[in-house]
Order: structure tokens, then C-alpha cells, then sequence
């Protein structure tokens, strides 16, 4: 069909009009249906208008929505988080590959359905879907960059709006729609397709095999260790493991597959060991820097990851601790500067007991060593992260004076930042690292001593990550998404 936008006509798909779900699995069948039609309709234009012409008419098809209201508060069980809405009224969210997110919007969508006992609205939203995106997962398809196609693009197709593609929502600030509603989920169907396109760029892998738990490292070292320990998870039947995914999306089902080498590794390396149900584990090497550990998290936030841990080398501070030894953080002195303007300094970044709890089950676990006696080899207190690698080369004695003041007990410069998204995203976070240097005493990390340790290390430390996440998975959602990670006007979707 056409509508009148100033005097170009606008040519749109033809869909169905709005309709009330009580069923979550219908209503999500619904949203693949709009996301289908309308995504499919500007593959087909765009493909018209670089092989032809774009003529004079502009191409715009709309993100599908989710839509509930409500008159009265829910009679919910007060201890759940998530799965309603805070206050009566409109509440909306746009949605983007319903496909990719199917689990989790009927779980959603199904939580609101039993505590409201009031129909969900499935229909087309106000907001068009850019060209870049509707076209982003078909290979055969390419955008030119600007000024390369024979028309400017943004006069016949909708383009990335950053009015849309922000953190407002997550942050706090979002102001009610047009017509007062309220948002349902902490994505906008925009931002959530831009976090995708940059996913699949910086990690070289899909989207689509990221798993629901999270491991963050900042050495490559760790992942020789987790294949090694993928390979070793297919070779047993009942581990429950379907397959492991390595760079460029080649994925093994047998332990015996070999994975050919990569002409040029991602930015951020990334693999994942799969389970059908999608509960298994990912392994993002983001490398050196909060920029980096703040670029990650942004976007894997959501695929609204059920934990996310970061098991990484640090610098011991204290005389007591040997190489080798963990840190478990139960505080973070952020000096990373990189969240500052979303994330004001002031604001606590609480240990998560669940979390907590499961890391240190993990450490006992693996070294054998229980109460007091696993303080041998695990100390408990504040991690802190700053943003200059050689901070040890600058005229030190303030900064030590503040790590002291701070009770840190060691120095890296992600699990901050790592800690400080979770907490702002709503995801499940924690930090065991463990000490490979110990500058304020001369250990310095240098070649000679690095290999003894890796080769001591790496294995048992990714192990205890593995073990805790093993641990997450059996705990219950309403337990891991606890209320402290909520605030007092939330969304409903986790």
C-alpha cells in the first residue's frame, strides 16, 4: 500500500492489524509473522532498487510491538523481579528477530499474561525498520556505503536512528511514548538490532550461538584451555554439551573435528560451548582495557545473558599473596572512567551473593581446600580497575595511598567495567581473577616467570569459571535475577 509523507508516497507492506494474545506461543508465531513480512518486503525493494531503480516512492516497513494494558496492580509474588509491570497503564516494546529471541519472549510474554490475567497486543509499530538491518542477515545482500549506489539511499530507505538506539530505557531516563506508554523491556528493537550487527562484527561469530552464560578473559591463553575442555565435553555422551563454535562460526559436533586455522582473528575473539536449550557457556577473550570490556558488555546485554563472569589475570597488592593465587571480588574501586557518564561513580556496585556463593563453591571444589584453609589460595575483598596499563611507571605514591585506603587487594583493568554494566543492564555479574604479577613487591610479569605460571594456571582457573557457571545454570531465574539489580520503576522483561 501507499501513504502521503509530504509528497513522496511511501510504499508499505500490507499486515495484519493489531491483535489480543492470551497464548505466548501464538503471540510470539504473531511477531515472526510481522518481522517476516516487513523484513522481507525491504530485502525485495532494496534488491529492486540496486539492480533497477528506486523510482520516486520511499520504502518503509515497521518494527512489530508488543503492547499490554493494565487498570489494577498485579497480584504477584512480591519476591519476583521481573515478569510485570510496575504500575497500571500502557506499557509497549518493539521487537526485532523474534526468531533468535523465541525462548525468551515466551517466557516474557508468558510471565505477563499469568500475572496480569489481561491479553497482550501484537501488532505493527510507529518505528520503521532501518535497511541495514532488514538486509543484515541475508549473505547475498551488501549496503553500499554512501555515495557508491546510484541513489542516495536515506531519500528511498529508513537508516539507523540514534533517537531510537540508545541506553535511555536501561538508564534510567526513557520518557513515556507519545501516548504515555511506558517501555516493557530495556531494548529498544533498534538498539537491540545495532548490539547484533557489532556482535557479529567484533567477535566473528553469530549471534545466534551465544549461549546464556558468560565467561570474560583477558588473555588468549584461556582459550586453548576451553576447547580443550569443549572437545573433551562432546566426547561424553551425557555431558549434555551439542557442540562447540570457534571463530567465523565453524562449528564441531564430535570431539575429533579438527578447526582450521583463521587467516585473521576479531577483535574480540569469541567461542561457545552450546546446549540445545542455549544454557551452555560463551567465552569472550576481550583482551587489555575497560574500552574494550565496555564495548562487549554493551552489546551482549541484549541477548540478556542469565550471568556473566569475568575470570582474568590481575595484579596482587598484598605482601600475603603468592602467583597463582585468586581473588574473589566482593567490591570494585572503579578508576575505568569509561562508564562514568552512565554510570556515575557514586553509585554502589554490590556483590551478588548467588554469584558469590558459587564462585567460591567452585574454588573449593577444584583445589580440594574448604573453610579456613581455602584461604591459602583465595582472598576475598575489593578489586580495583583503572585505564592506564603502566600505571606503575607514573610517580605512584598517591595512587597506592587510595588502593590502600580502598582496601584493594588487586588491580586489573576490566572487572570493573564488566561488574558496573552487569549492574546497569541487569545481568548477573561477578569476578574471580587470579594474581599473575605483584608490581608493589617487584614481581614484575615478565617472560620467564609468565610460562610456569599459565602452564600452572590457566586450566584450574577456567575450570572453577566453568564450575560456578555449571552451578548458575541449576538455580532457579527468579533467584539469579534477584531485586537488587532492580530499580524502582522497572520493565517487566528481564
Amino acid at each position: 500500500m501507499t501513504n502521503g509523507q509530504s509528497d513522496q508516497p511511501v510504499a508499505s507492506p500490507d499486515m495484519p492489524a493489531p491483535e489480543a494474545f492470551t497464548d505466548a506461543g501464538a503471540a510470539v508465531d504473531r511477531l515472526e509473522e510481522l518481522y517476516t513480512l516487513a523484513t522481507r518486503f525491504l530485502r525485495e525493494a532494496f534488491r529492486h532498487a540496486m539492480e533497477k531503480s528506486p523510482g520516486e516512492v520511499r520504502v518503509r516497513a515497521f518494527y512489530p510491538e508488543i503492547r499490554i494494558k493494565t487498570t489494577s496492580y498485579a497480584q504477584i509474588d512480591t519476591r519476583l523481579s521481573f515478569g510485570h509491570v510496575s504500575e497500571p497503564g500502557t506499557h509497549a516494546a518493539t521487537i526485532t528477530r523474534p526468531d533468535l529471541f523465541r525462548s525468551y519472549l515466551k517466557q516474557q510474554i508468558g510471565l505477563l499474561l499469568h500475572n496480569h490475567q489481561v491479553p497482550v497486543t501484537i501488532g505493527v509499530s510507529g518505528t520503521p525498520i532501518p535497511v541495514h538491518f532488514a538486509v543484515g542477515n541475508d549473505d547475498a545482500i551488501t549496503v553500499p556505503q554512501m555515495g557508491a549506489a546510484d541513489f542516495t539511499l536515506r531519500d528511498v530507505f529508513d537508516v539507523p536512528d540514534l533517537s531510537t538506539t540508545n541506553d535511555d530505557i536501561v538508564n534510567g531516563i526513557a520518557k513515556p511514548g507519545p501516548n504515555g506508554e511506558e517501555p516493557l523491556a530495556p531494548f529498544t528493537a533498534q538498539r537491540v538490532d545495532y548490539s547484533l550487527a557489532r556482535l557479529a562484527h567484533y567477535t566473528a561469530t553469530d549471534p545466534v550461538h551465544f549461549q546464556n552464560h558468560v565467561l570474560f578473559t583477558n588473555y588468549q591463553f584461556y582459550v586453548a584451555e576451553f576447547e580443550a575442555y569443549a572437545r573433551a565435553q562432546l566426547a561424553d555422551p551425557s555431558s549434555g554439551y551439542s557442540s562447540f563454535v570457534s571463530t567465523g562460526n565453524v562449528e564441531i559436533e564430535k570431539a575429533s573435528t579438527p578447526i582450521p586455522p583463521v587467516d585473521k582473528q576479531p577483535q574480540m575473539p569469541t567461542y561457545h560451548l552450546k546446549r540445545e536449550d542455549g544454557m551452555g557457556i560463551t567465552l569472550v577473550n576481550i583482551g587489555v582495557g575497560p574500552s574494550n570490556a565496555k564495548t562487549a558488555t554493551d552489546h551482549i546485554a541484549v541477548l540478556r545473558p542469565h550471568a556473566w563472569l569475568m575470570v582474568g589475570h590481575c595484579a596482587g597488592l598484598r605482601n600475603t599473596q603468592a602467583l597463582g593465587d585468586f581473588v574473589l571480588a566482593h567490591a570494585y574501586l572503579r578508576d575505568d572512567k569509561v562508564l562514568d557518564a552512565d554510570l556515575p561513580v557514586w553509585v554502589p556496585i554490590p556483590a551478588l551473593a548467588e554469584i558469590q556463593i558459587a564462585l567460591q563453591e567452585a574454588v573449593a571444589e577444584e583445589t580440594q581446600l574448604s573453610g579456613y584453609d581455602l584461604k591459602r589460595v583465595m582472598r576475598t575483598g575489593t578489586v580495583a580497575s583503572i585505564d592506564n596499563r603502566n600505571w606503575e611507571l607514573r610517580e605512584h605514591t598517591g595512587p597506592v595511598q587510595r588502593l590502600s585506603q580502598s582496601r584493594a587487594i588487586a588491580l586489573d583493568m576490566e572487572s570493573a567495567t564488566i561488574a558496573a554494566n552487569g549492574y546497569r543492564f541487569r545481568v548477573p555479574y561477578g569476578t574471580l581473577l587470579c594474581v599473575s604479577d605483584k608490581p608493589l613487591h617487584g614481581e614484575l610479569k615478565l617472560p620467564g616467570m609468565a610460562s610456569d605460571f599459565y602452564k600452572t594456571q590457566v586450566a584450574r582457573h577456567l575450570r572453577i569459571g566453568i564450575r560456578a557457571m555449571e552451578s548458575l545454570r541449576d538455580m532457579p531465574l527468579e533467584r539469579l535475577h534477584s531485586r537488587k539489580l532492580r530499580s524502582f520503576h522497572e520493565t517487566a522483561f528481564l
